[in-house]
């Protein structure tokens, strides 16, 4: 299909999403295999087959060198065809968030009708890298003239020079202001007032809160995977069902050891993990009696000091309200990315601070507060893991299941990105008969 729509609403058909798995070691998935495991059933319980997709968008952060364009190794795996173009997007932790925001404008262009985008990673597969005079070592060698001058250039070796760079730790500083994701953290934690009482409290919410929804089968968005040696994963394993406020007291703080606050039990943890949903044009809906479940009405993207980058959330979700003329009032439920309880907490008190608001926001008072009943209510990235390229499909996927449950009209997504920005959707929930198929 290539005709200009003539609907340009974007729905979402469908989606799955694997259990986010906890870095122990290297995972047994690469990303690309997560993205497989989470899209085959996805496509299997559909009214078309793998070829009339248009084109598939992923989100991926750190592919494997065998991976490059993951979103076309992936298209290939599900047995899409040659036909079937992808590609792959990257904006930090925002990257599964870009994916659909891509696939939302093309086929509110016309270009495309039915787009399957996502998000994966791996993160336990982040590779650890020579370090620079390493491998001038190994230029030195092979351009060495004769077996002498090899020889001589061999012996120049020294232990330091095995040291490995943690290519996971180099993606998460920041290059411009030097700082690390944690210690960003930590600075909005001391500019907001934000206690460690106040983090862990945040972060024992949260794993509690996956605890009930694990129990009470709310996460319907979850698939089982299998390894190769037949080894099952039904949920999320980074939850931590003893966890109690005493004993995340006892961790060290992890960025800022002598006066930090943020530790490892009130960070989001590093994960494996993919999500995907299916998107479609209303002819597409109609054509392929698709059921739909919401609406994606608009996205916003921001940015800010990368040294503040916590605060994304704030100001992508005000200026995507304010767009639409819409107020903190009608959005039902909230979703926000839980890089660090100190990030999450500090949006928060953003929000309610009317100097903020008037300076950064363009508010002549305070945004106002969020119901944190209304926020993050099946958890989040503090007990679930953040996956980078992943989350932001994360975030939507559940956001749509909540509003299934909670029979609520309107929410939204948002997640702030490494690198000072931060990204936002907004869903509502629809059905096919309101759509007059």
């Amino acid at each position: 299909m290539t005709n200009a729509n003539s609907n340009s609403e974007v729905y979402i058909v469908d989606g799955l999403r694997t259990p986010f798995l906890k870095a122990r070691g290297i995972g047994v998935f690469s990303a690309a295999d997560l993205a497989v495991a989470a899209c085959k059933p996805l496509l299997l319980r559909q009214n078309f087959t793998a070829d009339a997709i248009d084109e598939i968008v992923t989100g991926c952060t750190m592919a494997s060198p065998n991976e490059a364009n993951i979103s076309r190794i992936i298209a290939l795996r599900l047995g899409c065809g040659n036909q079937v173009p992808a590609y792959t997007v990257q904006r930090n932790c925002g990257s599964g968030l870009q994916a659909i925001d891509n696939a939302v404008e093309d086929i509110r262009s016309g270009r495309n009708h039915l787009v399957l985008a996502g998000g994966t990673e791996a993160m336990s597969h982040a590779p650890l890298l020579y370090r620079k005079d390493m491998v001038q070592w190994f230029a030195s060698i092979a351009m060495a003239k004769g077996w002498l001058n090899k020889l001589w250039q061999q012996v120049k070796l020294s232990p330091k020079l095995l040291m490995p760079v943690i290519a996971l730790k180099e993606g998460l500083t920041d290059p411009i202001v030097g700082l690390d994701m944690g210690q960003t953290a930590e600075k909005l934690a001391y500019r907001f007032h934000i206690s460690r009482q106040m983090m862990d409290a945040f972060a024992l919410r949260s794993h509690e809160r996956l605890i009930k929804a694990q129990e009470k089968n709310h996460l319907p968005e979850v698939t089982t995977i299998f390894d190769t040696k037949g080894k099952y994963y039904t949920q999320d394993d980074g939850v931590r069902r003893d966890t109690t406020l005493a004993k995340l007291a006892t961790l060290k703080p992890t960025f800022d050891k002598k006066f930090g606050a943020v530790t490892a039990g009130n960070s989001s943890q590093v994960t494996d993990g993919a999500a995907f949903l299916i998107l479609a044009s209303a002819s597409a809906v109609k054509k392929y009696h698709l059921p739909v479940k919401a609406k994606i009405v608009a996205s916003e993207w921001a940015a800010l000091d990368p040294s503040v980058m916590g605060l994304g959330p704030v100001l992508a979700s005000t200026k995507l309200l304010q767009r639409l003329n819409l107020n903190r009032e009608d959005i039902d439920y909230w979703e926000i990315n839980e890089a660090f309880a100190a990030q999450v907490l500090a949006c928060l008190q953003a929000w309610q601070s009317e100097s903020f608001c008037q300076e950064y926001l363009g508010l002549n008072r305070a945004f106002g507060a969020i119901d944190e009943d209304r926020l993050n209510i099946h958890g989040g990235a503090i007990c679930m893991g953040h996956p980078i390229g992943a989350s932001g499909a994360r975030l939507v996927l559940g956001l749509i299941s909540i509003l299934e449950q909670q029979q609520a009209k309107r929410g939204i997504a948002s997640l702030c990105i490494g690198g000072g920005q931060g990204g936002a959707m907004l869903l509502e929930r629809v059905t096919s008969e309101q759509i007059g198929q």
